[in-house]
């Protein structure tokens, strides 16, 4: 069988890239995955425009982001894509060189587009393949959080491609999926036998089967006595893509029961930037507290939590807890290779914890 050819903007391994093209990829991942402007490479970029007093690079990064394809079928905000452009002309100006027409073009089609409250963004898998995924524009949004994806998210998805084996064959209980980043990328890379997306809020739910759904994912009808959010099961058109099977189901931690997380028979436990609320913690701790209580003998499943510790006080309350409760925990490495991008000066940590 043929190697396959290296995805756009993903080098091979052995190859090394040059600083032009590795900036190109950067700004290819950092736009199409909505990464905020301040955290793009633009003096990197403006060095290496004025040393070589070349317009080609501002060409292809912008055919490598507005105009990818991926951005023209499933595009960022309006306003993202506004700042981005204006970004980059500023860049280009500031070489002192010619106007290029293709920027002033593209910037002129996103001002004569109407903004809305919904856009996309599109993460990069090590393969080149795509993880779509619809989300709100704002971060707190009809009463919830849950209608973006946040950086332990990512975090966690990058530390679950290094770690499949984990993964492989096995059922994993996602906890508070939201925008369902994490699971998506499991669901292609890892090879589990069953995945359980969970949230509780209804347009979380209602957003979170629209993106299983645009990435090829089909939900089964019907999972254990959880209600489960209404999704399309039609698939979406990735061929050859043979997924695990899926399912979205509405979980309250504080009503769920012993029976209820037992039939779900998760091997794996998983759950990303649920640990910022001393309120919820201690509805996720209850949840926790049920998992090993399984009838038949079932085996307690793994449980792997992973947050931004953005105050320390909310931490150690959570430590706090999961001591009044016996539940041990150990720290788990950081991953090796840097996949997503998101802030990578945010303190992020990844618990193991032994239930």
């Amino acid at each position: 069988m043929e190697e396959p050819e290296p995805a756009d903007g993903v080098a091979e391994e052995e190859e090394e890239a040059s600083p032009a093209r590795l900036l190109e990829h950067r700004f290819q991942q950092g736009f199409l995955a909505g990464q905020r402007l301040l955290h793009f490479p633009w003096q990197d970029l403006e060095k290496i425009l004025k040393a070589s007093g070349n317009s080609s690079l501002l060409l292809t990064i912008l055919q490598k982001t507005v105009l990818h394809p991926l951005c023209l079928k499933y595009p960022p905000s309006v306003k993202y894509r506004r700042c981005f452009l204006s970004e980059l002309i500023k860049k280009h100006e500031a070489t002192g060189a010619e106007p290029l027409d293709e920027l002033y073009e593209a910037l002129g089609h996103v001002l004569n587009t109407e903004e809305n409250a919904h856009g996309y963004k599109n993460y990069l898998l090590p393969t080149g393949e795509a993880i779509t995924l619809g989300e709100s524009v704002a971060i707190i949004s009809r009463g919830t959080t849950g209608l973006v994806t946040w950086d332990a998210g990512l975090y966690l998805a990058e530390w679950a491609l290094e770690n499949h084996a984990i993964f492989t064959n096995r059922s994993i209980l996602e906890l508070g999926s939201g925008m369902g980043l994490t699971g998506i990328a499991i669901c292609k890379a890892c090879q589990p036998r069953r995945y359980t997306f969970s949230d509780h809020h209804p347009c979380v739910l209602q957003q979170l089967s629209e993106n299983i759904r645009l990435n090829g994912l089909s939900p089964e009808p019907e999972v254990g006595s959880f209600s489960l959010a209404k999704c399309e099961t039609q698939k979406a058109n990735l061929t050859g893509f043979q997924g695990p099977k899926v399912t979205v189901a509405d979980l309250d931690w504080n009503l769920a029961t012993k029976e209820e997380l037992a039939g779900l028979q998760a091997d794996v436990v998983i759950a990303a930037d649920v640990v910022y609320d001393p309120e919820l913690t201690l509805s996720l701790i209850k949840v926790l507290q049920k998992l090993p209580c399984c009838p038949n003998g079932q085996k307690a499943p793994e449980v792997y939590i992973a947050f931004t510790i953005r105050n320390p006080d909310t931490y150690c309350c959570f430590q706090t807890e999961l001591n009044k409760v016996g539940i041990r925990w150990q720290a788990v490495p950081s991953p090796q290779k840097n996949v997503f991008p998101y802030d990578q000066q945010a303190k992020i940590t990844l618990l193991r914890l032994l239930i």
